[in-house]
């Protein structure tokens, strides 16, 4: 399932329970099922994303890039950016925190995550031997604070565990050599135009032409660069950006598949329903009910 998460749609899209919803952050703590085929899960978060591989291993598309998680990784996701899980192994453990954009801005450490390059472009972590047996004790104290009973001081004392964590990340940061300028300034560049102009204009254009303009390329040569570079097409990614878009408000909202497709700009609500099944095996019904 692919989904446009908020901090307040998250509880409902991820079945949490509502009694559990505290300002400005929100925790997921997920476990792979053997024997379960596993489906392919976008996210996009509108805050600040971090995730723990407490075990195991996991594959993941972050902001066009391929990752390989492993145990001890930490990924960590600025506002708005794309994360497509490929695949999990059997014992995949993975804690989530999402920060809204509320939290992040009473703190500015964490400003300084949503803006710093390093982290867009090497959004997985690790922090030192020595240290990951502390970070998994604090993930797990962090998780039974957000788990206990209410009190007065339960969301201030959750905020320092919190920004404790994050001074760990952001020193593992600090010890990480830059990518190479000439690369990351080109490559990354575009990518960072196109995903802007494809998360804007996705439900509207769906043009290859009017993006190529956008970005003052020939429409071949942004099809085939994105194509190296992240192993979609531009088509494949318009399509990839509306399906996000579709499937989020079948399952967030209570509006018809007809609003929808409207919502859209299809023509009708046929055309969308034949595009929505070509392009995920299943009709916007049947994903709305399953």
């Amino acid at each position: 399932m692919a989904l446009f998460l908020t901090h307040d749609n998250v509880y409902k899209l991820y079945n949490i329970d509502p009694s559990k919803k505290m300002e400005g952050i929100v925790i997921l703590h997920q476990q792979n099922h053997p024997g379960k085929e596993y489906t392919a899960h976008t996210r996009i978060f509108d805050g600040l994303l971090l995730g723990f591989m407490i075990q195991g291993t996991m594959k993941a598309q972050i902001h066009f890039l391929e990752y390989e998680l492993n145990a001890g990784d930490i990924a960590v996701l600025q506002p708005q950016l794309m994360i497509d899980t490929k695949s999990l192994s059997e014992n995949a453990e993975i804690v989530t925190i999402g920060l809204s954009l509320d939290f992040i801005a009473a703190f500015p450490i964490l400003r300084e995550f949503v803006i710093n390059d390093k982290v867009r472009w090497q959004p997985v972590v690790k922090l030192q031997p020595e240290e990951i047996g502390l970070q998994k004790e604090l993930v797990t104290l962090i998780q039974n604070f957000y788990h206990k009973n209410p009190s007065p001081r339960k969301t201030e004392m959750l905020r320092y565990l919190v920004i404790a964590l994050m001074c760990m990340i952001s020193e593992a940061y600090s010890e990480l050599k830059d990518q190479d300028s000439f690369t990351k300034s080109r490559t990354h560049e575009i990518i960072d135009n196109f995903y802007l102009l494809i998360s804007k204009y996705a439900p509207q254009q769906r043009s290859v032409k009017f993006y190529a303009e956008k970005l003052h390329l020939t429409p071949q040569y942004l099809s085939t660069f994105l194509k190296q570079k992240t192993g979609k097409s531009v088509l494949q990614w318009i399509d990839h950006t509306m399906i996000l878009h579709a499937k989020t408000l079948l399952k967030s909202t209570h509006l018809s598949i007809k609003q929808i497709s409207h919502e859209l700009n299809f023509e009708d609500s046929s055309v969308f329903c034949r595009s929505f099944k070509r392009i995920t095996g299943v009709s916007p019904k049947a994903f709305r009910n399953g």
